[in-house]
C-alpha cells in the first residue's frame, strides 16, 4: 500500500501547484464527485486530499463497503434505490447471495464485473484500496490541468517537439487543434505500422 501512498503524493503535490492550493486541495477539487466516482466516502476522501492516511481495510470487507455505497449513490431512473433483487439481477446471481455477500461472503470476480460495467464504474472500482482508486481518479483531473497549464504538452508528448517549437505564435484554440491533428496522425501511423507487421 506505500506505493499507492507515494503514487498519491505525488499527484497531490503536482495539483497543489497547478492549483496554486498545496496543502488545500480539498478547497481546489469537487470531493463530493471524487467520492462518487471511487466509492470512497466524502471524509476519507478529503482526508487523503490533505495528505492523510487511512486505516487498511481487509478486500472483502471494502467489497461490502462499496456495494452499499452503490446502492446508497447509485439511482434507477425514477429516482429510487436499486433493491438487493435487482442488485442480484444485475449481478447474475440470487437476492439470497447477494445478502450473504453484503454480511460476511466476498462476490465472484465476475459478479462483481456485471455490476461495475452496469453502472460505468472504473476497472478497479471494487478492488482498488483508498490510496489508489483516489489516485486513478485524479489523474485525468491532474492531465486536464497541465494541459491547460502548457496547451503545447501534447505536441511534446507525441514526439513533435519541432513542430511545439513553431507554435508559440498560435492561441490557445489553434494550438488545441493542431494537437488534436498530431494525434490523428500519430494513431494513423500506429494502426497503418500495426497492419505491416
Amino acid at each position: 500500500m506505500s506505493d499507492a501512498y507515494a503514487d498519491l503524493a505525488d499527484v497531490l503535490r503536482r495539483l497543489g501547484e497547478l492549483t496554486g492550493r498545496p496543502g488545500r486541495l480539498p478547497e481546489a477539487l469537487d470531493v463530493a464527485d471524487l467520492s462518487r466516482r471511487t466509492g470512497v466516502p466524502v471524509a476519507v476522501v478529503a482526508e487523503l486530499l490533505d495528505g492523510g492516511r487511512v486505516p487498511e481495510t481487509m478486500l472483502a470487507q471494502q467489497v461490502r463497503q462499496r456495494l452499499d455505497f452503490i446502492r446508497e449513490h447509485r439511482r434507477r431512473p425514477d429516482g429510487k434505490r436499486y433493491s438487493l433483487g435487482e442488485l442480484a439481477a444485475i449481478a447474475g446471481t440470487s437476492r439470497q447471495w447477494l445478502s450473504e455477500w453484503r454480511k460476511s461472503g466476498m462476490p465472484s470476480l465476475a459478479h462483481i464485473d456485471r455490476l461495475r460495467r452496469f453502472f460505468g464504474l472504473s476497472a478497479g472500482f471494487f478492488t482498488a484500496d483508498e490510496p489508489e482508486a483516489l489516485h486513478e481518479a485524479l489523474r485525468p483531473v491532474l492531465q486536464s490541468l497541465e494541459a491547460e497549464a502548457d496547451p503545447l504538452l501534447r505536441l511534446r508528448q507525441n514526439g513533435l517537439v519541432r513542430l511545439a517549437a513553431r507554435a508559440p505564435q498560435m492561441n490557445a484554440h489553434q494550438l488545441a487543434t493542431l494537437a488534436d491533428l498530431a494525434e490523428m496522425i500519430i494513431s494513423a501511423e500506429r494502426v497503418e505500422d500495426a497492419g505491416r507487421t
